[in-house]
């Protein structure tokens, strides 16, 4: 029988509460990158700043908390400060959050560093 790779091993337990909320901090950013860009197309594209001057506050409130939550996970996890700071930045390239995502959870529930 082969173990799933998404369920958590004994290394992970621990790690399940700032995991969770890595995963839905990284989400919830990725979307909010997307609404920004679209907020940007209006206000560049189409000269309608209100929609960009009203969101982008938000969206850096959102950017703040996914640093705050993944700082969190790199402390409790041991990760190097060179892949804290990658993952950091994956947060700013649209869709590149959902990726960085998925490879965290998958390296933090096998017990590996990312």
């Amino acid at each position: 029988m082969t173990a799933r790779t998404d369920e958590p091993t004994a290394a992970a337990p621990a790690l399940s509460g700032p995991l969770l909320r890595f995963r839905i901090a990284a989400y919830v950013t990725g979307v909010g990158l997307l609404g920004l860009c679209f907020v940007m197309v209006l206000r560049y594209g189409y000269d309608i700043p209100k929609p960009s001057a009203i969101y982008s506050p938000i969206h850096g409130v959102l950017y703040m908390i996914y640093l705050v939550v993944t700082i969190d996970l790199a402390i409790k996890a041991r990760w190097a400060i060179k892949n804290t700071v990658l993952i950091l930045i994956a947060g700013c390239v649209p869709f590149v959050s959902f990726l960085v995502e998925r490879r965290v959870t998958r390296r933090v529930r096998a017990g590996q560093k990312p």
